[in-house]
């Protein structure tokens, strides 16, 4: 179902949330740090969701192990690295990588400055081995509180030539946007990007403030804007992008089912809704299964699956010459297959 004349991208995609299961042994070996099994099929479990729709909290409890492991900033580097590479033998042309510094630091108090400089550097060192092009997005990790979300900030800026935009994640309903507001103030005036987790858990209001005070130009998840009409349309005018994740948002049980996912309803009234994998090491899936078995479970068509690919590139954050570049190769891409 992939229209391959068009670039695979993927816009929503943690990367604390994909790391290898070998890596993760690897690592703990190398640390000594305690891990309940010994060899990939054994450790799955205990990493990657293994029944159709566990739940939020377990869905979170799979993070333990992952970023259990990063005891120093080469093994960061290494997770950033890996990330690259998993995305080109995936066959994407473009990747967003959003990442916390204080999500991966806590476990083993490193220094959050340290996590990001060691993200950039497997970031860089990975594209130039690979030819996939990446952007990294930094996390406001909400669930920390206002106050620790301005030592990530900070942290963040660090290094804000390298990183393309700024996001709000994690417990939506307890922490609300209201109180970041000034946080993402001065990102907008760094000159990053703004996309912004809402509308998992919160409602309709909770994307109404992150359009309104955060400046979100794109939407993670979004999935509750399908019960407020006026918010559609909205979304739809002013051209705002939606970071769909499908299988991600069943089994946190955002939804119940594939065909409840308002990402049909999206497409059909012409909101820039795109098709993206969240946390592959743990959903156990990749860009590809996303598009061609969860996006069709959705009830959307060919049609709507090539619109959605669309949208990614509408809606990168891309200057349009890098679009450009991107178009042309899988246009080139194409034609070599064809021949």
């Amino acid at each position: 179902m992939i229209e391959k004349t068009l670039p695979l991208i993927d816009l929503h995609r943690h990367l604390d949330g994909s790391i290898r299961l070998e890596t993760i042994l690897d690592l703990g070996k190398k640390h000594n740090i305690p891990l309940p099994a010994d060899n990939p099929v054994t450790l799955r479990p205990f990493v990657q969701i293994t029944e159709p729709s566990p739940g939020v909290l377990a869905f979170f409890e799979k993070f333990e192990y992952m970023i259990g492991v990063l005891a120093d900033y080469d093994a960061c580097s290494r997770v950033a690295y890996e990330n690259v590479e998993d995305a080109f033998l995936e066959g994407i042309d473009y990747i967003e990588l959003r990442f916390s510094p204080s999500f991966m630091a806590i476990p083993h108090q490193l220094d959050p400055v340290g996590v990001v400089e060691a993200i950039i550097e497997g970031t860089d060192r990975a594209r130039r081995n690979f030819d996939v092009n990446v952007n990294l997005i930094g996390i406001l990790s909400r669930t920390y509180g206002p106050d620790q979300c301005w030592e990530e900030l900070e942290s963040l800026l660090t290094c804000k030539d390298q990183i393309t935009a700024l996001d709000l994640a994690g417990d939506e309903v307890n922490y609300p946007g209201a109180l970041f507001v000034d946080h993402f103030k001065e990102g907008r005036e760094a000159g990053w990007r703004i996309t912004v987790h809402a509308g998992e858990e919160g409602g309709p209001d909770s994307i109404w403030q992150a359009l309104e005070e955060l400046g979100a130009e794109r939407i993670g998840h979004g999935v509750s804007a399908a019960q407020d009409p006026l918010l559609m349309k909205y979304l739809a005018e002013h051209r705002i992008g939606i970071e769909s994740n499908l299988t991600s948002n069943l089994q946190t049980r955002i939804i119940n089912e594939y065909s409840e996912h308002p990402l049909r309803t999206f497409l059909e009234q012409d909101i820039l809704a795109t098709i993206n994998t969240d946390d592959p090491g743990i959903s156990d899936i990749d860009l590809n299964y996303e598009y061609e078995f969860a996006a069709p479970s959705a009830g959307l068509s060919h049609q709507q699956i090539t619109q959605a690919q669309k949208n990614s590139l509408k809606v990168a954050f891309l200057d349009e010459e890098e679009k450009s570049v991107l178009v042309e190769k899988a246009k080139l891409r194409s034609k070599e297959i064809d021949e």
